[in-house]
């Protein structure tokens, strides 16, 4: 019999050996990935409450101090929120057209809400969830604009969550991205969406209102594979 620590008879992985693989796992999947933290500055409250529900919700800009959030929102300078398009389809309905019908949040660069199931109602999109505090993210987000801005590119919406919309303003200001982006205070879009406790998460929106998780959600790295992830989910 072999003994812990040494490899079996057979040649299989001894104990030793399996634990240091699945700890090597879990720190590579840390350098990749950012977990959701249960408050913006990454502690907890210990009381198991949701801030969304307990009066203080996590990055709603109403709460923010509004010469700072002036400020950051001017040097961001992002482009518009979407808006439902004259002429186009109706709002989603909720038992036909896909998880975003009905979902409204805050705009992130503005002032003003955000109806996303009828922003984007009958047409493609890319829908992108990050943080300030998440490292992945800031790697992904210039990608994500630079895909953006190529001719025949789907619409690229991006949520900030679980933070301080000053610093995740100041975050895109620093890299230079100006996409629209919009906030989840009451985690509308983190329940439609099914939103895993880990980011970077992206999400293609089919024009009939369908959505697909981009799987396995490894950051983009660049505008081709971004446009490789959009096509392969039939959005462009």
């Amino acid at each position: 019999m072999s003994r812990s620590g040494t490899r079996s008879r057979h040649g299989g992985a001894s104990r030793s050996e399996i634990v240091a693989t699945v700890v090597v796992v879990v720190l590579v999947a840390l350098a990749v990935f950012a977990l959701w933290p249960d408050s913006p500055s990454g502690s907890s409250s210990g009381t198991g409450t949701d801030s969304s529900t307990a009066g203080e919700p996590d990055g709603d800009p109403a709460a923010a101090d509004p010469v700072a959030l002036a400020s950051a929102r001017a040097g961001a300078a992002l482009d518009p929120c979407p808006a439902p398009r004259p002429g186009a389809a109706p709002a989603f309905d909720a038992t036909a057209a896909g998880p975003l019908a009905g979902v409204t949040v805050p705009c992130l660069g503005a002032d003003g809400t955000v109806d996303v199931g009828a922003a984007l109602a009958g047409r493609p999109a890319l829908v992108n969830v990050w943080a300030s505090w998440c490292a992945p993210c800031r790697e992904e987000l210039p990608a994500l604009a630079e895909y953006a801005a190529r001719p025949g590119s789907v619409p690229v919406l991006t949520v900030d969550v679980r933070d301080d919309p000053v610093a995740a303003l100041s975050l895109l200001r620093d890299l230079r991205v100006t996409l629209p982006a919009v906030t989840d205070p009451r985690n509308a879009l983190r329940t439609a969406l099914d939103i895993p406790p880990a980011l970077p998460a992206s999400y293609v929106v089919r024009a009939d209102g369908t959505v697909a998780r981009v799987d396995p959600p490894i950051p983009f790295r660049s505008a081709d594979e971004v446009a490789a992830a959009v096509t392969k989910l039939g959005a462009s």
